[in-house]
């Protein structure tokens, strides 16, 4: 008999945690190689843990809703095999580490925690101790001279109100700029505010009358919490154009059918809308873009997020990888796959991250525009209104004409820091004139 350590994996970037929703086996459940053990959550998705070996379950070591850092056992799986590494088929799945901003780097040089200053307080815990902090946090705490009365006032994004490591880098940024220290961590950059919980500084309400007190579900804390922040951290402008969509209406609806034949797939406007956007972001590279600091980064690839209601009520952004390598038909492919697996809470962590442009179709529950919170670190996000008939001034060669038209609302939302108004008005305005100019008899 050999003991194999199941532990716990590395789900996508920047995600040092996960929250164990479900044990499927219990302990003396016999598994199959490859067959769910758990389900767990981080901060980006839901996922299944499969077994590395075949064997039986003898020991699960942390009860459900327990939060568990990355690389830690989380189960004990004793196997009829020979002598195997710990959880190797697992720990494979595992991305590299995450890469932190130079000024940081040296808090992760070594797993062996170097010996702080002798200058620095001593990181000591006290008897009224009342959060759990992770060593790589104390680690953290103790080489930059962080006590521990210090450390109890740093705000907690994580799950009940748990410290996390991008607490930490954006309390060191702000520490670092609002007091003398050598170990200021940033210098001549702007403040980065910590991403507040939602509920920080909001006034206490009294409750009467006949009222139900929902708790928010995790993903709907992490939805609250990362809109909070990116209004915090861009000024938000929205910019609005109304388009003629009817070469568009008239091409779908002719072509809807032989396309589901011909290909195995139902064309929504979705991937037409992405198409457009797709053409202005190459004629506006700009809009392509994120922030460090004062340093803009503009993206070589065009990977376009697609935000996506869940049947809960939440939302989810999957992103198009390299959208500009595809054609109409790979693009529906796409949407659709990824829309239905979002549905069916089946996406992989890699397909959430890296978009560099979100589309939020609030046409889809009858809206005719909105104004969409930017889904950060990107500058800017589409939202596509509901297509409406309306009666349009046509021009003619005999003259103005009022026509039946289809006619749909676009809004962008970017972040005026680095959009400024010409920029994104006219990046709106291409893509509705891609729009408009489609061409109604193209082949499919």
């Amino acid at each position: 008999m050999a003991r194999v350590e199941l532990i716990m994996p590395k789900m996508g970037e920047s995600i040092m945690e996960a929250t164990i929703l479900k044990w499927v086996k219990k302990p003396g459940d016999k598994i199959a190689l490859d067959e769910t053990v758990l389900e767990i959550a981080t901060d980006k998705v839901d996922s299944e843990i499969p077994s590395p070996v075949e064997g039986t379950l003898i020991e699960s070591l942390y009860p459900e809703d327990s939060v568990v850092e990355i690389g830690k056992v989380i189960a004990i799986i004793e196997t009829e095999a020979g002598q195997i590494s710990p959880s190797l088929a697992v720990a494979e799945k595992a991305e590299a580490p995450t890469q932190v901003p130079a000024p940081l780097a040296s808090l992760e040089k070594s797993e062996t925690p170097q010996p702080a200053s002798s200058s620095a307080p001593v990181f000591e815990s006290t008897s009224e101790d009342v959060r759990f902090y992770s060593p790589l946090v104390k680690n953290m705490a103790k080489q930059e001279g962080i006590s521990f009365s210090e450390l109890s006032t740093v705000p907690g994004t994580g799950n009940s109100g748990r410290v996390t490591k991008q607490d930490m880098v954006m309390y060191l940024q702000n520490r670092g700029n609002s007091m003398t220290s050598a170990k200021q961590t940033v210098t001549g950059s702007p403040v980065q505010t910590p991403a507040p919980n939602v509920t920080s500084g909001t006034p206490s309400v009294s409750f009467g009358g006949n009222v139900e007190i929902i708790e928010m579900d995790r993903m709907r804390k992490l939805i609250a919490d990362h809109m909070v922040m990116s209004k915090q951290t861009s000024p938000h402008v929205t910019s609005f154009v109304e388009a003629d969509v009817t070469n568009l209406v008239v091409w779908r609806e002719k072509n809807k059918r032989k396309f589901s034949e011909k290909y195995g797939e139902n064309i929504t406007f979705t991937p037409l809308f992405i198409e457009a956007v797709v053409k202005a972001i190459k004629d506006f590279p700009m809009v392509n873009i994120s922030l460090d600091g004062y340093k803009i980064i503009r993206k070589k690839e065009i990977n376009i997020g697609m935000a996506a209601a869940l049947p809960s009520g939440n939302l989810i952004v999957p992103v198009i990888k390299n959208a500009d390598h595809l054609n109409l038909v790979g693009l529906t492919k796409m949407v659709n796959d990824l829309a239905g697996r979002a549905r069916e809470n089946k996406l992989k962590p890699e397909e959430i991250k890296d978009g560099t442009f979100t589309l939020t179709n609030v046409g889809t529950f009858g809206n005719v525009m909105g104004t969409p919170i930017i889904n950060q670190p990107q500058v800017a996000i589409l939202a596509t209104g509901s297509i409406k008939k309306k009666p349009a001034v046509i021009e003619t060669e005999f003259g103005d004409v009022i026509a039946i038209r289809h006619m749909m609302f676009l809004s962008l939302s970017y972040d005026h820091r680095v959009v400024d108004g010409s920029l994104g008005g006219s990046f709106l305005r291409r893509i509705a004139d891609y729009l408009e100019k489609f061409d109604s008899e193209q082949s499919i």
